[in-house]
């Protein structure tokens, strides 16, 4: 049985732990690791698109970093239930073309009793900036 602790239910110490957990792991932008957090079935909703399983969450991770070069995410606590933990996010990345931007927005995440994320509905918004205005 595949366990990524810790476990529901959060306490905010935990809570925290897994969302320290969960920037660390975007951070490597290794899809495959990233993958392995998530249900096999896991059911996302980011910003307009719709992925379900391991396999589409790798792909879509892989054509993500493709384009989001030099990316760099902070994720921070806002609130948790027995099983569902709610985020903040930044991030910044630059286009092929050298374009810097600022993505923010919110995330809710929900949990298996195996600590695995089944449910991630992300709402994100981003702007451009100049390579100066970068904070991460």
């Amino acid at each position: 049985m595949e366990q990524k602790h810790p476990l529901p239910p959060f306490t905010v110490e935990t809570a925290k732990q897994k969302i320290q957990m969960a920037e660390d792991a975007w951070n490597s932008k290794d899809p495959e690791k990233v993958s392995m957090a998530y249900t096999k079935d896991s059911e996302w909703r980011n910003r307009s698109t719709f992925i379900q399983g391991r396999d589409e969450i790798v792909r879509f991770l892989t054509y993500k970093w493709s384009r989001e070069l030099d990316y760099k995410l902070k994720k921070t606590y806002w609130a948790h239930g027995d099983n569902r933990i709610a985020v903040r996010f930044e991030y910044e990345f630059h286009n092929p073309d050298g374009q810097w931007f600022r993505a923010y927005g919110n995330e809710n995440w929900e949990f298996d009793e195996n600590g695995l994320m089944a449910k991630r509905f992300a709402s994100i918004n981003d702007i451009s900036i100049a390579a100066d205005d970068r904070r991460l």
